[in-house]
Formats: structure tokens, sequence, C-alpha cells
């Protein structure tokens, strides 16, 4: 889009789901980008609206009430206070931070519903969609899991695959069950309204393919659902928990969280200027987090329907398709709204070397980083831009976090800063000198400090916010090259007055610091604005060397940042290793319990004690060994999978617990008669289940 024909600023963070707070990954992934980018039109004086909010209406949200045997109301509220609460301390500067359970966000969706009913765009039809037999539950996606199809991953969700991203239906997946009973589900006929996302095929290529300004992942994983051919989706689910559908004949029935969770983005457009109506305030500031010093009074649908607003949307990879494909049909089909210009999406952030699990706690958690690193939130901030997963997955360690903190935060930007506004108040009395007679050496360097603001603009327009905070930091290493170079503490015994111009251009240096960083860590520009007791300037100021003029008095210098110790590292790798170990003891000794089965089941189950009288590596296998064993009624065959822990010479003579009578199978060619006992630890690692002392081959275990 020509930004000359831009007049406003729509810019969405995905809405988290309120089933658990927010981690780092999120933070790299969605929200620190989208706080850079709209700091930085701010300063631009760009009219920008910052929308974000709660996702209360998924599946993900009765789960986890169902596990706390709570409502899911109660898990909402407890959630987005939590998630709120971080955001703000975080310093993400939402305009508002609103919530799909408010009466605002219920209209506008079934609004938005009952549009598209009454245009004739939705399909009716009857389907067979799993259901829980002993739950007597119709299941919504995520409450089904099974093997993805694609990746081979036995957990994947009804919905999607979160360990290889791809989005899928429930009945794509391989043996699956249900998650409230953990039965396999049956088929049984429901009516559900569909959206034709085959009918918008067309409309959607043409979209897609008109912004090749896209970044590659975006492009590539929509042009992959393009070609295999867009199929009609559901757009309601059998639930009794979200946004009902507002037509007849639909009891029981909500809409679908992707079609009601990106409308969300509208109500909560809707709500901030439905409250900048009100003449006195409102609990509702405050309940959705609304910002008060960006509230003006206007028209929320200038933010939505007029072609000169920019809409970005900023998420995480898993939310391509809904953002890209659902998301635009909808408003295709309804008609009245713009689509987005870019929908810049990040890959994801793994912590030391392994996936994020929220599950497994292996995460670092934003409102516990805040409890415990208090005052350090552009630390973090700086690490997860600095290492952000832009065009490929990346890593977060602990100890990288400690020493870009120590080597280039307080190496760099805060050593620059303390020794220029140190050095003036020893030699000026904190007084800005004035500026001398320049040099070339000087004007080299003025005359970089000129170009950066350009290429970081460049950089953070195109959505490259690493590279865009490495040109901010290029600059704080220019600051200190000049002294280093200059050494006014040298040449402050014998020319006053060339002193005065190297401070003068440091201090300049110093100010467009400020304006430059505000961006990414806006607690530390604040922190510099207070000590160089100036400020109010905009981006158009950046680049210039008149920001502090002649006199001005200069606060006491402080450290921006301090040395993140050892200790306090270590603390927080210990709490990742409890975590593993606390989760490998749970897979170890604490896995689910089976259902119970009765007597006569388990007693009709033969088990023998056999001794292994030979045994070979079955050909073109790793983990398969064939052997033989004497169960003391005879000698057979059995084919078992623990080539990767046992050497076939090693376990000739080892007694085994044997199933004698399970029924004979061909694998690899080869008839197995029987199965071996085995215990499997957390790491899955494979042992012999035998008798302590040695037994009768033949011997029956009861």
């Amino acid at each position: 889009m020509d930004n000359s024909k831009i007049k406003r600023y729509t810019v969405t963070a995905a809405l988290p789901y309120t089933n658990g707070p927010v981690h780092i990954g999120h933070l790299a992934g969605v929200y620190l980008p989208a706080d850079t980018y709209v700091r930085y039109l701010r300063s631009n004086k760009r009219d920008v609206k910052f929308i974000c909010g709660s996702d209360e209406n998924g599946v993900p949200i009765t789960l986890k009430a169902k596990k706390e045997g709570v409502t899911p109301q109660v898990v909402v509220d407890k959630y987005h206070k939590i998630i709120g609460d971080s955001f703000k301390d975080f310093g993400v500067s939402f305009d508002i931070y609103h919530r799909t359970s408010s009466q605002m966000h219920h209209q506008t969706a079934s609004d938005f519903f009952k549009t598209l009913y009454e245009k004739g765009v939705f399909t009716e039809e009857i389907t067979e969609q799993y259901y829980d037999e002993k739950a007597q539950t119709f299941l919504a996606d995520r409450y089904i899991t099974g093997t993805c199809p694609k990746c081979g991953n036995e957990n994947a969700y009804g919905d999607q695959c979160e360990n290889c991203g791809s989005t899928l239906n429930a009945t794509d997946l391989i043996n699956p069950k249900s998650t409230l009973s953990g039965e396999p589900p049956v088929r049984k006929e429901t009516k559900n309204w569909f959206l034709p996302l085959d009918k918008y095929e067309d409309q959607l290529r043409t979209y897609i393919e008109s912004h090749k300004e896209w970044k590659p992942n975006v492009l590539g994983q929509c042009q992959s659902w393009l070609n295999a051919g867009l199929q009609p989706r559901a757009m309601t689910r059998d639930l009794d928990w979200g946004v009902k559908v507002p037509v007849k004949d639909a009891e029981g029935k909500v809409l679908y969280v992707w079609f009601d969770a990106p409308i969300g983005y509208i109500s909560a457009t809707k709500e901030l200027f439905e409250y900048a109506r009100l003449d006195v305030w409102n609990p509702r500031a405050e309940e959705y987090y609304i910002n008060q010093n960006e509230v003006e009074k206007g028209n929320w649908e200038e933010y939505w329907k007029s072609k000169d607003t920019k809409l970005v949307h900023f998420i995480g990879k898993d939310n391509i398709v809904f953002h890209c494909i659902i998301f635009p049909a909808m408003l295709m089909a309804h008609g009245d709204y713009i689509l987005a210009d870019n929908v810049p999406a990040n890959e994801f952030l793994n912590l030391e070397g392994q996936k994020i699990s929220t599950s497994k706690n292996w995460a670092v958690w934003l409102n516990e980083y805040l409890e415990e690193f208090e005052g350090k939130q552009d630390v973090l901030r700086y690490v997860l831009t600095a290492t952000a997963p832009e065009t490929k997955d990346n890593d977060f360690t602990w100890k990288d976090f400690q020493a870009r903190n120590n080597n280039e935060l307080v190496a760099i930007l805060g050593n620059f800063i303390n020794r220029v506004v140190v050095l003036t108040h020893k030699y000026f009395d904190g007084k800005v000198p004035m500026c001398m007679k320049i040099t070339s050496t000087d004007q080299q360097v003025i005359d970089e400090l000129a170009a950066a603001p350009a290429k970081i603009s460049a950089s953070i327009e195109n959505y490259r916010f690493r590279e865009a905070l490495g040109e901010v930091m290029n600059v704080a290493r220019l600051g200190n090259k000049y002294l280093a170079e200059t050494e006014p503490w040298k040449v402050i015994k014998t020319d006053e007055d060339r002193v005065r111009t190297i401070l003068n251009i440091s201090l300049q240096i110093a100010a467009n610091l400020e304006i430059l960083i505000e961006p990414f860590l806006p607690f530390t520009a604040d922190k510099l604005m207070k000590m160089l007791n100036y400020g109010g300037h905009t981006w158009e100021s950046a680049g210039r060397v008149n920001l502090l003029h002649r006199g001005h008095q200069l606060n006491e210098p402080v450290l921006l940042f301090e040395k993140i110790e050892d200790d306090a590292v270590q603390a927080q790798i210990d709490k990742l290793n409890q975590s593993k170990l606390d989760n490998n003891t749970t897979s170890a000794t604490g896995a689910p319990a089976k259902e119970d089965v009765q007597f006569e089941q388990f007693s009709a189950i033969d088990i023998r004690v056999a001794t292994i009288i030979a045994a070979e590596k079955v050909e073109k296998t790793k983990k398969l060994l064939k052997l033989t064993l004497d169960t003391g009624l005879d000698q057979r065959t059995v084919v078992s999978g623990i080539a990767e822990y046992y050497k076939p010479e090693d376990i000739i003579g080892q007694q085994v617990s044997l199933i004698v009578n399970l029924a004979p199978r061909e694998i690899k060619g080869i008839m197995s008669q029987g199965m071996i006992l085995m215990s499997e630890d957390a790491d899955g690692k494979l042992a012999f289940v035998a008798p302590i002392a040695k037994h009768q081959n033949g011997s029956v275990i009861r």
C-alpha cells in the first residue's frame, strides 16, 4: 500500500487464549514486534489503533475449566487479568485489551454471522461429527487428539498439529480419541453452517498474489492451501460455551472459535470508541486495559472500512491460515471491510534447545519473569527482539540472555551513556557545552548519525525488527568508538574547547538514542530522557545534532542497566531442570492408569517364565531382534523391538516374562508367537521384566 495514501493504521495482535499466562514464545512471535511497530508509528505521529484482547470462547478454555473443576467464566476471569496485567507491566502499549466474553463482542460476532446468513453465504449441512458416547456429547476439534497424518505426532489436536503446524480436520487424525473420556469417538450426524471457502478461492488467490512483499513463510503456506483446493469449513460447533448461533434450529451450537475470534479485533475497536464517547470514567477502562492517553472521539468504522486505512495482523505461524484464508473470506463475504495489507507472521521460539511446552511447564512465563527480574523488562524485550524467530525457528537460552545483557546492553549502550553524562558533569557541571570547531572526524560521525534513522525506519516498515535493533545498537557503537578515538579524558588537559565539541556531539548521539530506542526499549528510553532532562521529540527529529542546546542542564547520571550475575541465571536453569525432572517422574511413575478390567479378562492372559536360547537381528531393521525361547512348553520364535537396548550375544540365557497365548502375528515376514514383557522408563529405555531368582521354564506368572 502506498504510504502517501495511508491516513490511519489498524494494528492487531493475535488474541491469546485465556487458559494460562503468556510466555516468551508468545512475546517473541507476536506481541513484541507488534508493539515495536506501533511505538514507531506513534513516534512518527501516525494515526494508529493497537488492538488485542483475550480469546475466551475457545475449547482450551473449557478443557482448562474441567481440569481445574471450575466454570469457564472463572478461568477466563482469572487469566484475563493475569495476561492483561503482564502485558501492561511489560510495556505492551495496546489501546485496548478487550475480551471476547464481553457483551459488545457477542453482539458484534452475532451480527456479523447474521449478515452472512441473510445474504445466503452459508450452506447448511448434516455431517457426521465425532461424538463421545461415554460423555454423551459432540466433540469440538480440541476435544479430540490423535496421530497427525502429516508428521506422525501422536498428540495432534482435531484442528491443528502443534508439532508441524498443519491445519487439520478431526476426521484426518489417525487413532482419534476423546480428551474427555479417553475413548475412541464414534461418528454421529449433526447439522452445522459451513463457509464455502471454495467459492472464494479465486478472490483469495488474487488477494494473496497481490502481496508478493509478504514473508515467504506466509505466502508459502497460503499458496499450499490454495493449490490443494479449498473446501467448505464449518463455522458452528456443538458446544455450550461461546457465542450462540443467532438463527433458528441452532440449539446447543456456538460460533466456531476461528469465526468469532478475529471478529474480536472489530468488537474491541468498537468498544474503544464507545468508551471514548463517555464523558465520565467507566470501569471498562480497567477491565479492558484501555489506554486513556490514546483515546479520542471518532468513528470505529474508519479503522475497518476506509480504503485509506492500513490493516496489519501480527500473528504466529500457526495462525496463518486463519488470518490469510478464513478471515479474509469472511470479510469478502460480508463486503464492508478492508483486508489486511500485511500479515507478518513469525516462526517459533524454542527454549534451551527444546520446543516450549505449556503442559510440561517448559516455558518462561511473563508474569513470573516480571516478579523475578523486577525492573528488567527491557532486558527481555531486547533479547527477544535480537533473537526473534523472524524467518526460522530460533532458540532462547538463559546464558545468551545473560551475555546479551552484560556484553551489549551494559557494555555498549549503557557504557556509552554513562561515560558521556559522567564526563559532562565532571568537566562542565552537567551543562551541555558549546560545539566549537568541527573536524573531519566529527563530520563523519555527524553524517553517520544523520543516516541512521532512515536505515532503522526501512527495517521497521519492512517488519525486520532484529535488523532495526541492530542498527540502533550501531548508533551506540558509533558513540563508543567516537569517545575511544577522541579520548576527551586526555585532551581536557591541553584543549578544553576540543572536549566541548566532543561532548556536545556525544550528547547529541545520546539524545538521538532516546528517540531511536523507544520503540524497542521504552523503559530505558524513559530513564534516559529523565537523565538528559529533555523529551517530547519525535522520529522526525532523529538524526539531528541540535537536540540538546548549549547550557542545557543534565540530571545526575544513573546506570541504564546492571550486570546479571551467574546465580540469577542458574536459578532459572535449575527451575527448568526441575520441570524436566518433574515431567520425567510423572512419565515414569505417574502415567495415567488404563481403564479397569475384570479379573476374568486378566486371568485369560497366560504369562510364563521363558529363557532366550538364540537371538539375531532382523535384516533391514534397527529395532527388531528375532528371538528363540524355551517356554517349558515348547520352543518358539518371538520378534521383539529391543535391538536398540540389547545386543543379541548379551541376552542368551536371559530369563523373561512371556505372554504365551497371544495370537501369532507376522512381523517382517517372521511369525512371532508371543510377547515379552518390558518396562519403559521416562527416557524410553526398555528393560526385561524377569524373575529375580532363576525359575523353571514354563513357571506361571500370576
